[in-house]
């Protein structure tokens, strides 16, 4: 006996709406129907597939003139040349939560898909492109929102959240400078501390032989931006309580100033004992990897301290 199945509209849950009914009607077409239901998975897979894309291109379309600015200013800030990493890391952790992910749309996330498009357009026609990277932000949150549910949502929070560290903020060049005098002073107190005849005087500390000025590169906020990123990844895979992941939070800021502080002083030490030359050109360079490394490894141990040791099963 021949069966034919017709299939209408999607509906407003979309393809896994088309499926379910699909599979309920076929249910009860006895045999000869697995081909049918086969036919229906394929057609509702290709639909998502081609629904995916036409999303990504559009989003690429938008986004274009802002992801253009953040690549340039990955390229050409110091800052915040790890920024081409951020959204790498958070691809990888949203496909490692992706099996647990259960779409279910949500008519809500239409709100916010609105705002974020709003936003972003006027950031965009002002220019103000570190808004405009805030605004593709949301505008990722809210469609995440409109075709996953807010159950997904919450699963993708961090891979989404973790998106911020890879916009430039636009008051840390200014910020850099008063760090910088303050890293100079206590450089120049530390190593007073040890018999060494130094004066401090605003940015220049001199030294028995050379004149140093301590300027925005020896400020740590490179260190301070690229340890926040590292903590935020430690708080979201470590197993711990949550007053421990604040405690991780909130020593970033002491543990890599300090870090820096103790880099400066031994960058005058070595310009004390051998110049200059020896002290900019060399030491400079190569230290700031070492101590990085050290505050990183600080972090570390801090987490242990706190309770915070393993790393969650569901991420790895």
């Amino acid at each position: 006996m021949s069966h034919r199945t017709v299939v209408g509209g999607r509906g407003r849950n979309g393809t896994s709406f088309l499926v379910l009914r699909g599979c309920a009607i076929i249910s009860f077409m006895g045999k000869g129907s697995a081909k049918g239901w086969l036919d229906l998975l394929e057609e509702a897979r290709r639909a998502t597939w081609w629904r995916g894309a036409v999303i990504a291109a559009l989003f690429l379309i938008i986004a274009f003139p802002t992801l253009r600015w953040l690549v340039n200013e990955w390229w050409t800030n110091n800052y915040y040349s790890h920024g081409v990493l951020v959204p790498l890391i958070a691809a990888f952790f949203a496909w490692r939560l992706w099996p647990g992910i259960h779409p279910r749309p949500d008519d809500v996330g239409v709100v916010v898909l609105v705002a974020s498009v709003a936003l972003y357009l006027v950031a965009l026609f002002y220019r103000a492109y570190f808004v405009a990277s805030f605004g593709l932000i949301l505008l990722l949150v809210g469609l995440a929102w409109f075709l996953l549910g807010r159950q997904a949502l919450r699963q993708l929070a961090f891979p989404l959240g973790f998106l911020v560290f890879m916009v430039p903020l636009p008051f840390v060049e200014r910020a850099t400078y008063p760090l910088a005098r303050f890293t100079g002073q206590c450089a120049g107190h530390l190593i007073r501390l040890f018999g060494v005849n130094v004066a401090v005087n605003g940015f220049q500390v001199s030294l028995p032989n050379v004149d140093l000025v301590v300027g925005a590169q020896c400020s740590g906020m490179r260190s301070i931006i690229a340890l926040f990123t590292l903590a935020a990844i430690l708080i979201y895979v470590l197993r711990g309580p949550r007053w421990g992941k604040a405690i991780i939070g909130l020593a970033v800021i002491p543990v890599a100033m300090l870090g820096n502080i103790l880099r400066v002083a031994s960058l005058l030490v070595v310009a004390l004992a051998w110049g200059a030359e020896a002290g900019f050109r060399f030491y400079h360079d190569y230290s700031g990897i070492l101590f990085f490394l050290t505050a990183f490894g600080a972090l570390l141990l801090v987490g242990r301290v706190v309770g915070c040791r393993e790393i969650r099963d569901d991420i790895w």
